[in-house]
């Protein structure tokens, strides 16, 4: 059944407004095209990593993902059979998108679906990152109008901050998962020899093996802003706002030191405002 684009937006703006994301903001900072091209990236990152994370079994979540693959396959041959990939369709012309790309975050998703990831050692670590983060950075820079080498450092280095922003900030609700990101490598370095994700939790050493992780998105965050002073600025102004976002998610994480880790970092509704208004005015 052939889905118009009308119908397709209209269908993943409602699953953008429903998920409350907090890159929305950032998004509507964007030109009409270019904002419903990332409210397209938006449903199809949550339609996969849904699957990932809520699928029945891991044979069904696989499956499930295999069908997106073949989504993806048949939108860069031209052919969009459902609201998200006819939603993505013009933008794949309009800004020069990459199959791969989209391939990799599916991958990525991948690495999520099947056996729950423990102590990954850091060059596997390394490139869960660069798929389920740094992929959707390299599409979303070019969306926002910027291709270039420097854009593509942008995503590199954005891509791997957030994400281990996000690992350091979600060790709990990844545990109820039963998946443990923090690196073998840094594990053992400080002692710790569970790899059973709560006694990990319970760990006196835990904020050491944090705080070297925090340590390396910290080079990542620096990284990313070297290269987006590389960019065009208007391009840029949509990642900025995000990066604010993480970083001060950063800060706090930082100042807590993770001695409480079932208690969740989150920014106050005034510093999410405030960040907004200062990106809408530089």
């Amino acid at each position: 059944m052939t889905v118009s684009y009308p119908e397709a937006m209209a269908e993943v703006k409602a699953r953008v407004n429903a998920s409350r994301t907090s890159f929305h903001a950032g998004m509507n900072l964007l030109p009409k095209a270019r904002r419903e091209a990332m409210y397209a990236l938006y449903a199809f990152c949550r339609e996969v990593d849904d699957i990932a994370d809520d699928g029945a079994t891991a044979e069904e979540r696989q499956r499930d993902l295999q069908k997106w693959r073949e989504r993806i396959a048949e939108l860069f041959q031209g052919n969009a059979g459902d609201p998200i990939t006819a939603a993505l369709a013009p933008a794949v012309q309009r800004f020069g998108l990459i199959e791969k790309d989209f391939q990799d975050i599916i991958d990525g998703m991948a690495m999520d679906a099947g056996t729950a990831i423990r102590a990954p050692d850091l060059p596997t670590l390394d490139l869960y990152c660069d798929r389920v983060a740094s992929a959707v950075g390299r599409v979303s820079v070019r969306i926002f109008g910027d291709a270039s080498h420097d854009a593509m450092d942008v995503s590199h280095h954005l891509g791997r901050a957030f994400q281990l922003t996000n690992i350091l900030r979600d060790l709990t609700e990844d545990a109820a998962r039963g998946r443990l990101y923090l690196p073998e490598e840094l594990l053992t370095r400080y002692g710790i020899a569970s790899r059973v994700p709560n006694d990990v939790l319970r760990d006196p050493n835990l904020p050491k093996a944090c705080r070297d992780l925090a340590a390396r998105a910290r080079e990542h965050f620096t990284a990313a802003s070297a290269a987006m002073a590389k960019c065009k600025p208007s391009a840029m102004r949509p990642a900025r706002m995000m990066k604010a976002y993480y970083y001060a998610i950063f800060e706090r994480l930082i100042a807590a030191d993770w001695q409480n880790p079932t208690e969740r970092v989150c920014l106050p509704t005034w510093q999410k405002l405030w960040l907004v208004l200062r990106n809408l005015m530089g």
